[in-house]
């Protein structure tokens, strides 16, 4: 912002201005009041024209002569090019090295794209972004529904929100737009808190009382966890109908260790200590910087699984991957597709095709430990980082350990 000052009361007007963080001060050359305030605001305009990356100062030129020439330069304004948020995403996408972005990570943020590209434009130039434009992204997004059927939750827009602030920071660095990403002060629906995991027992008796719908009902299927009796079951059945040698001891490990799907998926077979009983699992979505690991000690069941699997294993230097040729070394890791796939063909008509996939095995174990009272920083150091509310969700009893606990407190 620029303003006048006099260093006389009847000298000429100065006109003064922050410019790189430097006080700047330079005459008006003039007495007359409205004159030197026309010249102020000249400054003050271009000022903010430099600020939001709508006008370039020409190399060759004087910064403060460029200011309070009102334009009148032999050399032409020079405007930046105005990259489009289509743009800017592609080369977000392009720069990230091999291994900055997990797959699962990169396919959610493509996700992310088409929904803020759809709202707010893929030719929006990014710089031109404001608060309004995204409280209406906001407000749009929220009355549309998923493949569901409900309203989109404000978790998912915050996360997409979150997406684009990061390639708002790449865009920074660039010099594609010039201030902070402007989410201060965004209204959010309220977000309902997401319900405790439960028991089969519990879901179905939901179900049988309440008159659910086949939506309601599918809903509540995603808060199950197994008790350690019906992972017993569940894992008879994989080991009777698994089609691979590779999915009996990988569902094994995930039930054991609490490891996310593509912690197993990316381990090596030196992860596998069975001498000294633990297995290490590499993170990814602890620290954004560097990748991490957590050790886990073994069950025998898992030692006893991972033993048989070596015994047999392909030869690559993944831990699982499918049975080609013995010794090839060139045997991939199963992708994220093929673990679903195999996963989903084994239970489907089946008692135990409720179970929705392999998070199931990483709630159901969290859900087990805390039932028998292991302590929560032993279950967060087996787990992984874990937010508060993921906590809240997985740390309860199973029904009769309450019932036997309230029993005990009261006589």
């Amino acid at each position: 912002m620029a303003w006048l000052e006099r260093d006389r009361p009847n000298g000429p007007f100065q006109i003064v201005f922050r410019y790189a963080q430097q006080r700047v001060k330079r005459s008006a050359r003039t007495r007359d009041e409205r004159e030197a305030t026309e010249l102020a605001m000249r400054v003050d305009r271009k000022l903010r024209l430099i600020e939001q990356g709508d006008l370039a100062i020409p190399n060759d030129a004087d910064v403060v002569t460029f200011l309070m020439s009102d334009g009148k330069l032999t050399t032409p304004i020079q405007l930046p090019i105005s990259s489009t948020l289509s743009q800017v995403f592609d080369e977000f996408f392009e720069s990230l090295p091999p291994g900055a972005m997990e797959e699962n990570s990169r396919r959610t943020a493509q996700i992310h794209r088409k929904h803020l590209v759809g709202i707010l434009g893929a030719g929006q130039p990014i710089r031109e972004i404001s608060h309004r434009q995204l409280q209406t992204f906001i407000n749009q997004r929220s009355h549309q529904r998923g493949r569901s059927g409900k309203p989109i939750s404000p978790i998912t827009i915050k996360k997409e929100l979150s997406t684009l602030s990061s390639v708002w920071s790449f865009a920074l660095a660039r010099s594609y737009v010039s201030t902070p990403f402007p989410r201060q002060g965004l209204r959010y629906p309220k977000s309902t808190e997401r319900p405790r995991f439960q028991t089969r027992a519990e879901i179905e008796q939901q179900i049988t009382s309440g008159n659910l719908s086949s939506s309601q009902a599918s809903e509540l299927w995603q808060t199950l966890y197994l008790t350690l009796p019906e992972v017993e079951e569940f894992l008879e059945l994989v080991h009777e109908r698994a089609r691979h040698p590779v999915l009996y001891p990988m569902v094994v490990a995930a039930a054991d260790t609490g490891a996310r799907r593509s912690e197993l998926i990316r381990s090596e077979r030196h992860d596998f200590d069975l001498g000294g009983n633990f297995v290490t699992l590499r993170e990814r979505k602890k620290s954004r910087g560097k990748h991490t690991t957590r050790r886990v000690p073994l069950s025998d069941r898992l030692r006893a699984a991972m033993t048989e699997w070596f015994a047999d294993h392909p030869g690559s230097r993944s831990t699982f991957c499918l049975d080609r040729k013995k010794n090839d070394e060139r045997s991939p890791a199963l992708s994220v597709n093929q673990a679903t796939d195999h996963f989903n063909r084994t239970v489907d008509e089946s008692a135990w095709s409720v179970v929705r996939g392999w998070h199931v095995l990483r709630h159901s174990f969290a859900s087990n430990c805390a039932s028998r009272g292991i302590d929560q920083r032993i279950i967060n150091a087996w787990m992984g980082h874990q937010t508060d509310e993921m906590v809240r969700r997985y740390q309860h009893l199973v029904s009769d350990v309450q019932q036997a606990a309230m029993q005990s407190l009261i006589g």
